[in-house]
């Protein structure tokens, strides 16, 4: 790793060559695969991770068993960040989503850095904002949204971190994200292929007309995209999640 802006991370791609050169040898290039349980609630957050091409999901768990994501953390920020300015225990499930990259380091090393870098600590500052405001969003979202018009968002949000058009998921792993049952799941996404905007196999969707996706989403994908705008760097002039 010779180079931040030899990454897909905004987050490391933003950092100067000085606060890259403190961190790089610390970070270690590993493959996320679907599904990998990264914390749960409680757990202490020993690991931060840094997605290129992955996508975690933080969720909500109830003690009946249900669940519902929070949020969702790609390219643009981090997990675990908050843990490089104090231990911090987990508040939610963390889960990889989709499968892909990432960059991670221990969250000891990241707190050594950051006590040497003053950009850093604002830079962690303000993806904490930034990931809190998406948790609301997504509060109002999922209270007062369609599940078509958050099954939109998802998807987008999803499109916007991964380099393919495709993307690979299980019905259960949607029904979880979206806090409604399977057959929901199917019901929607055969709603949005007879539309002609995905292709909806077993396993995995295909988006065929984007603009047609976000024509069928609500407001919360816009307002959370423009949330990490404002507040986080974006090296590669991409302005996308």
């Amino acid at each position: 790793m010779t180079s931040p802006l030899s990454l897909k991370n905004r987050l490391l791609a933003s950092l100067s060559p000085a606060d890259f050169a403190m961190l790089s040898p610390q970070l270690t290039l590993v493959e996320m695969e679907k599904g990998r349980l990264l914390c749960d609630p409680g757990d202490p957050i020993e690991t931060i991770y840094f997605p290129h091409d992955c996508v975690i999901s933080l969720m909500t768990l109830m003690e009946s068993g249900a669940a519902i994501e929070s949020a969702t953390v790609g390219r643009e920020g981090a997990f675990g960040l908050m843990a490089a300015i104090a231990p911090r225990q987990c508040m939610s499930r963390a889960i990889v989503q989709v499968p892909g990259r990432a960059s991670r380091i221990a969250a000891t090393a990241l707190a050594e850095v950051a006590k040497r870098s003053p950009a850093l600590v604002t830079l962690i500052d303000r993806h904490n904002d930034a990931l809190f405001g998406h948790a609301i969003q997504s509060v109002a979202c999922n209270a007062l949204h369609s599940v078509e018009a958050r099954f939109c968002r998802w998807l987008l949000s999803c499109h916007d971190r991964i380099d393919s058009d495709t993307v690979s998921l299980t019905q259960e792993f949607l029904a979880d994200m979206l806090g409604v049952q399977r057959t929901t799941v199917t019901a929607v996404a055969g709603a949005l292929q007879a539309k002609g905007l995905i292709r909806y196999r077993r396993g995995v969707v295909d988006i065929l007309d984007r603009a047609g996706i976000e024509a069928a989403t609500c407001e919360c994908y816009d307002s959370v995209r423009r949330t990490y705008e404002r507040l986080l760097p974006d090296p590669f002039g991409q302005a996308k999640n």
